[in-house]
């Protein structure tokens, strides 16, 4: 626990048999209460590794869900362990556990109620090995956000974040995208429900198995995203209405 608050990692996984064990070896333990595995019926051997490492929660779909379905599963699970802060950790290695003490502590100390760990600030993400097409990518669709938002974050689109309770409670995260514009649907629904989202440096690496999607994936999730946004705001002028708000 920290200050008094019950900390859970949540992993959500496919196909991440070669990264879990060096994912998990670094998760500082003398804060982080539970560990929950969340496998999306992988092809490899994450469910068995998981279990090999120790990890208790383990929940494995039967059949292939989606990145956003995965963390469906993931925030559920840690609200039933009545976890107070909840961080999202990809399982591939592409992200260090080492942030967790900082995003933990900015939350349970009542600064932001969500924090994320943004691979542009300092530069994380190109010496990390970032494609140039995504890292471009990624910078004209954070400026269209930031725009349309009203906000100023550094990254829409990294896979690490923590949230306190309150936060995922609030959100109806049943209603987003099983894809993985589920990451853009939460954010947008974490804005208009007037939160605010803090901000930490996180360096990457881009490897053989750290998992990516491909250009077409990528154009995809892109027009999602502009989606996400245009709805956002129509909703905020009363000129529509959406599930997710």
């Amino acid at each position: 626990m920290f200050e008094n608050k019950k900390v859970v990692v949540v992993l959500p996984a496919y196909n991440a048999s070669k990264t879990l064990s060096m994912t998990y070896n670094q998760i500082p333990f003398d804060i982080v209460d539970d560990v929950i595995l969340v496998d999306d019926a992988s092809k490899d051997d994450t469910v068995s590794v998981g279990k090999a490492i120790g990890i208790k929660h383990i929940i494995q779909h039967q059949k292939n869900r989606g990145y956003g379905g995965n963390q469906k599963s993931c925030y559920q699970k840690a609200l039933e362990l009545n976890a107070d802060i909840v961080i999202m950790l990809h399982p591939d290695y592409q992200y260090t556990p080492l942030l967790i003490h900082s995003m933990v502590s900015i939350i349970a100390n009542g600064v932001y109620p969500v924090v994320f760990a943004s691979r542009i600030l300092g530069k994380g993400a190109l010496k990390g090995g970032m494609p140039m097409y995504k890292y471009i990518a990624n910078r004209f669709l954070t400026l269209f956000q930031n725009i349309v938002f009203g906000q100023k974050l550094s990254e829409y689109h990294t896979g690490y974040r923590a949230f306190s309770k309150e936060v995922l409670q609030s959100l109806k995260l049943e209603n987003n995208s099983d894809d993985f514009i589920f990451d853009n649907e939460i954010t947008a629904q974490i804005f208009y429900k007037g939160y605010e989202i803090a901000e930490v440096t996180c360096p990457t690496k881009y490897f053989e198995e750290a998992s990516s999607i491909n250009f077409s994936r990528s154009m995809k999730y892109g027009i999602g995203c502009l989606r996400v946004c245009l709805v956002y705001r129509l909703c905020k002028w009363g000129l529509m209405r959406s599930d997710l708000y």
